[in-house]
């Protein structure tokens, strides 16, 4: 997990419609910018769900809502359209920025050890500086501590 403190790392990915990203096309907002395992899965899907519900919330503080995770476009749009998603998700096949974001690691499930993507939440302030950095993310209650954390921000 990078540190609290330091520039977030620029990057361009393309999202659930195929369209290009980057992180510095943000500027002057506050960007939450969170890293979850798959598509379409129990706790994924609670997260994701949870900040679209809330988007309104989001915009009127100022912040954008990016998801990343290494799933293609395809799998993007499927989950947008089958969720009803209101927000942007970005596609990292590569894993280019989840590594450069240091959530690819370690995972162990159920005596299993393997490499994902560990669930991750980071708030990142209007010029680029990570202000917030959760790798201990509840995928149900995140949303909601993000809008308690923007309050504070």
């Amino acid at each position: 997990m990078l540190e609290v403190g330091t520039k977030a790392p620029d990057f361009e990915l393309p999202d659930q419609n195929g369209n290009m990203h980057k992180l510095s096309d943000y500027k002057g907002k506050k960007v939450i910018l969170y890293f979850y395992p798959k598509d379409n899965t129990s706790g994924c899907t609670k997260q994701a769900c949870g900040f679209s519900e809330r988007l309104p919330q989001f915009t009127e503080k100022g912040a954008v809502v990016l998801g990343v995770s290494k799933d293609s476009v395809a799998s993007h749009k499927k989950f947008e359209e089958k969720q009803g998603l209101a927000f942007t998700i970005l596609a990292d096949p590569e894993r280019k920025v989840i590594e450069a974001y240091d959530v690819w690691k370690e995972k162990k499930n159920y005596g299993k050890v393997s490499m994902g993507v560990v669930r991750t939440t980071y708030l990142i302030d209007e010029n680029g500086i990570i202000i917030r950095a959760n790798d201990k993310v509840k995928a149900a209650d995140d949303p909601e501590k993000m809008l308690n954390v923007l309050d504070e921000a």
